[in-house]
């Protein structure tokens, strides 16, 4: 039976803009990035009940982004396999700090969210015009675990979601169950057999690339303690599994780390690289970074802080926790929340020594008060990595990069004044340097300035969309000079006979009609 949730993807796309749009307006356009990970993760958790994932599937995929955003390329084979190990629906990090936040101000942001939430995901189980039970049911799941949160943080009652269950027009099974009953040996030895080795086949597909990651973190700017020390701790990981592989004894080990320093220089980017090198030399199964700061960890009310930590915490098993401005957790005092957290966290760490790593990140006095505030904090971590802040031509070659990646050319002029802005940057940084996120900024002011510049052209050409020049980095406008008198003249002089030759020839008697040479048949030619 064809479903009245059912639609194309620009109209799918328009649905997911008026829907998202009213929340923004209501919680703020800061949450887009957030918002679409969300809502894709949803799909793919909620497409594990399809009957088969379709190549309308893969359309509607590549219809959620919201304004602004960049669309996505989904391609089947891959929108296939990430539905097929999608994992349990958990509330976001940022839907909490909604709920706190409607509690606090006896708003009901949070129950929308519920109710524009419900709408999405009934359109995305009705891509293929069928809405089966085991998608209603899982539409149903997340909007209980998410009411669950209002309830729980206080929220004031509001307008109920759509009941999903009323809107099924299919019972048929769905595909991952059917793959499951063709492992259990509901079909041929040789079918069963394939299906046995294809699990292993995805993993080794989906393993990170050892030299691959090594040589992402080489090509980093700067840095170069820093990777010296990674590389010395991915060699002592690789002769400790060999040393056990051997039968020989190795000694406690922890990998859990501190990184120390300003914000922009780098740490969550070589966390992300260090997960992915954990992956691929087999300490962790997964190697996915799960990136949250105090917000994410602590709740408002009592109990409620162990209970959001131990989620976050569950997200990150088999790759790395990374807790931004981790000392905040201990800057409230004794009866803080944040302790809380922070003795929950412990805990995990002492429980999955095996498929935990964390890493602590943040200024480097702070940091060195949160390891001192707790003695098992100190014990865990005994790994410092420092993030220097980048110099001035350090900060020159990030810029460069961000321009040859995305096809902007700087003439020579730019050139010099960007390398004399960004020098001039760090011998002038103060408290509030910010290092790549400073460049970054920088280089989407010139993306901004450039496109002005641009618009008042007609038809600009392709070599001109890519040049950037020193106005598009924030330069006044170079004044053209006048000419010495000597040189003025000399072009004055050198423009006179020219000027005589022109107003001769425009003098010249035309030439009389019956005068005109004759016509040829070509031949005289």
């Amino acid at each position: 039976m064809p479903s009245e949730w059912n639609r194309g993807p620009e109209a799918l796309h328009k649905s997911y803009l008026a829907n998202t749009e009213a929340f923004y307006r209501a919680a703020g356009r800061g949450l887009t990035v957030e918002m679409d990970e969300f809502i894709t993760q949803c799909a793919l958790g909620l497409w594990r009940g399809s009957a088969a994932v379709t190549q309308a599937h893969v359309d509607a995929m590549n219809q959620l982004y919201s304004k602004g955003r960049p669309q996505p390329e989904w391609l089947l084979w891959n929108l296939t396999s990430a539905v097929c190990s999608a994992g349990e629906f958990l509330p976001p990090m940022f839907f909490w700090r909604i709920a706190e936040n409607d509690a606090r101000r006896g708003t009901t942001i949070s129950r929308l969210f519920i109710r524009m939430l419900t709408n999405i995901l009934l359109s995305l189980a009705a891509v293929d015009d069928d809405v089966t039970y085991a998608e209603a049911e899982w539409i149903t799941e997340c909007s209980e675990k998410l009411s669950a949160v209002c309830d729980g943080a206080g929220v004031a009652r509001g307008k109920a979601p759509i009941n999903a269950a009323e809107h099924v027009t299919s019972g048929e099974v769905p595909f991952t169950k059917k793959a499951s009953s063709a492992v259990s040996g509901e079909t041929t030895g040789e079918t069963a057999v394939k299906t046995e080795q294809q699990p292993a086949a995805e993993e080794e597909v989906k393993k990170p690339d050892l030299d691959e990651l090594m040589a992402e973190l080489d090509a980093l700017v700067g840095l170069e303690v820093v990777k010296r020390e990674v590389k010395n701790l991915v060699n002592l990981v690789k002769v400790r599994r060999l040393r056990e592989e051997n039968g020989l004894p190795n000694p406690a080990l922890s990998l859990h780390m501190v990184f120390m320093g300003n914000p922009g220089t780098g740490k969550t980017t070589v966390a992300r690289l260090l997960s992915g090198i954990y992956a691929a030399i087999g300490v962790l199964k997964k190697g996915q970074l799960v990136e949250v700061d105090r917000s994410g960890l602590v709740a408002g009310y009592v109990g409620q802080t162990a209970l959001k930590t131990q989620e976050v915490i569950q997200s990150a098993l088999g790759g790395i926790l990374f807790i931004d401005e981790a000392y905040s957790l201990s800057a409230g005092g004794e009866n803080d929340f944040g302790r809380e957290a922070v003795e929950t966290l412990l805990k995990a760490m002492e429980d999955h020594r095996d498929e935990l790593v964390v890493i602590v990140a943040g200024y480097d006095e702070p940091m060195e008060g949160f390891i001192d505030s707790n003695p098992g904090l100190a014990s865990r971590f005994n790994r410092y990595l420092y993030f220097p802040d980048y110099t001035g031509p350090e900060l020159m070659a990030i810029f460069q990069g961000r321009c040859d990646k995305n096809g902007y050319v700087l003439t020579e002029e730019a050139r010099e004044y960007a390398e004399k802005f960004f020098t001039d940057m760090y011998e002038n940084r103060d408290d509030n340097f910010g290092n790549g996120r400073d460049v970054r900024n920088r280089f989407e002011d010139m993306v901004s300035r450039q496109a002005n510049r641009l618009a008042a052209m007609e038809a600009p050409a392709r070599e001109e969309l890519a040049r950037v020049i020193p106005e598009d980095l924030g330069a006044e406008p170079a004044e053209k000079p006048e000419p010495a008198p000597e040189e003025k003249a000399r072009s004055e002089a050198k423009a006179e006979p020219e000027n005589k030759e022109e107003t001769s020839e425009a003098k010249a008697e035309p030439v009389p009609e019956e005068a005109a040479a004759p016509e040829t048949n070509g031949q005289d030619r």
